[in-house]
């Protein structure tokens, strides 16, 4: 019985950390039509790429103006990054994974960062057909 009780608990803990992970995740991400239609009326708007260098030169290649930090650098070179305290950051990589922990990073040190839901892959994507 008591196996029963600590299962219940655990599965309990672990939705209500899930839930609340999500929600934290949907306040501060964007989707790319967002991010599309702030860059058409944001002109102090920031765009962070957090993928490695290589990648910009690949098959998404990169949008024009980005910053390039890697996520895995940003801790070390956030103060690059501190004449746009006051702007707007969107934060990109290839699928919306690295830009996630690139956002938190930017959170923690006071920054207002958004998460690019889907990367570059949705971002090229909603090019089709334009």
């Amino acid at each position: 019985m008591i196996s029963l009780k600590y299962s219940i608990c655990i599965f309990l803990f672990s939705a209500l950390f899930i839930y609340n992970c999500a929600q934290v995740q949907e306040a501060n991400s964007i989707t790319v039509e967002q991010l599309r239609e702030e860059m058409k009326t944001n002109e102090n708007l920031i765009i962070l790429d957090v993928r490695n260098p290589y990648e910009l030169s690949g098959p998404l290649g990169h949008i024009e103006g980005a910053i390039n930090i890697p996520v895995q650098e940003l801790e070390t070179r956030i103060d690059e990054l501190d004449e746009y305290k006051e702007n707007n950051i969107a934060v990109i990589c290839r699928m919306g994974v690295r830009s996630f922990t690139a956002t938190n990073i930017l959170l923690e040190n006071g920054f207002a960062a958004k998460n690019i839901i889907g990367g570059m892959i949705d971002y090229r994507a909603s090019e089709v057909g334009k």
